[in-house]
C-alpha cells in the first residue's frame, strides 16, 4: 500500500537515521517499455524508498507510462522531478516543487511556480518544497545549461551552506545538492557535511555517484537520502551494490 505523506516517509528516514536510497528515472533515457519494466523491477527488488521522474529536458512524452509500470510493478511511491511545469502529471504520488536557490533566475525562483501551482492543486499531488542547489562536478549539465544559472563553485562548501541556511528559513521544508545528469563526480562530502551542519530539514545528494564507496562517503557526510540516476541506466545492476552499502549502516 502506498504511503498517505510522501514527506512523513522521508522524515522519518532522517529521524530513524538510516540511508535513504531513490532512483532518478528519466523516461527519455529508459529505453523501450520492456527494458523500461526491466529497471523498475530491480530498483523494486532493493527495496528503494522512492522513484523520483522527470528530467531538466525531454523530448519524448513518456512519463505517463513511466509512472504506469511504476504503479503497476511495485508499491513504491513516485515522485514528480520536473524540470518545468509541462511535466506536472496526475500520477505521481508528489512532486518536488523545486526552487534553483543556487542561481538567480527569478523564473526557477517563483516565477514557474506561479503558472505550476494551479495545476498541483487540481492534480492533487502532495507538496514538497525543495531548496534545489546545482553543484559544479566538473561537467556542463543539461540543468545547468536549460536554468541559465551558474552551479555553487565545487570548493565553496560555505557558500551552499549559507544558501541552504537562507533558504530553510524562508520555509523550505528540503534540500537536495545535486551535481546534474552525469556528472563526472559527486558533491564532496565537505559541501554535504557543511550542508548538514547548516539546517535540520531532510537533505537529498545526487549527481555523479557511480560506486558504492561514493554512495558510503556521501552519507557518512550527512545525506539523508542519496539518488542514482545516470549509473544506474547505464548499469542496472548497480542498484546491488549501492543497496549492500545502504543496508550495512540502516
Amino acid at each position: 500500500m502506498l504511503l498517505v505523506n510522501i514527506y512523513n516517509h522521508i522524515t522519518s528516514i532522517q529521524s530513524a537515521k538510516k540511508r535513504g536510497l531513490a532512483v532518478l528515472l528519466d523516461p527519455d533515457k529508459l529505453g523501450d517499455s520492456e527494458r523500461r519494466k526491466h529497471i523498475i523491477s530491480m530498483a523494486a527488488k532493493c527495496g528503494v524508498d522512492l522513484f523520483l521522474v522527470g528530467g531538466s529536458l525531454m523530448t519524448e512524452d513518456h512519463l505517463n507510462a513511466c509512472f504506469n509500470d511504476i504503479k503497476a510493478l511495485t508499491s513504491i511511491p513516485s515522485v514528480l522531478f520536473p524540470g518545468s511545469p509541462i511535466q506536472l502529471r496526475k500520477g505521481a504520488d508528489a512532486v518536488l516543487f523545486l526552487s534553483l536557490i543556487s542561481g538567480r533566475n527569478a523564473e526557477l525562483l517563483i516565477g514557474q511556480h506561479v503558472i505550476a501551482a494551479p495545476l498541483i492543486k487540481q492534480y492533487g499531488l502532495e507538496t514538497i518544497s525543495t531548496g534545489y542547489m546545482l553543484v559544479d562536478c566538473g561537467k556542463s549539465t543539461t540543468a545547468s545549461y536549460i536554468s541559465g544559472t551558474q552551479p555553487l563553485p565545487y570548493d565553496k562548501p560555505e557558500i551552499a551552506a549559507a544558501t541552504a541556511l537562507a533558504a530553510e528559513m524562508l520555509g523550505q521544508k528540503m534540500f537536495y545538492l545535486d551535481g546534474g545528469s552525469g556528472a563526472a563526480k559527486p558533491v564532496s562530502a565537505e559541501m554535504i557535511s557543511a550542508v548538514r551542519q547548516s539546517v535540520y530539514a531532510p537533505l537529498v545528494v545526487g549527481g555523479g555517484i557511480k560506486t558504492p564507496e561514493q554512495a558510503d562517503a556521501a552519507y557518512a557526510a550527512g545525506a539523508d537520502l542519496i539518488v542514482i540516476g545516470t549509473a544506474f541506466e547505464e548499469n542496472p545492476d548497480l542498484i546491488f551494490d549501492i543497496n549492500a552499502v545502504r543496508a550495512s549502516n540502516s
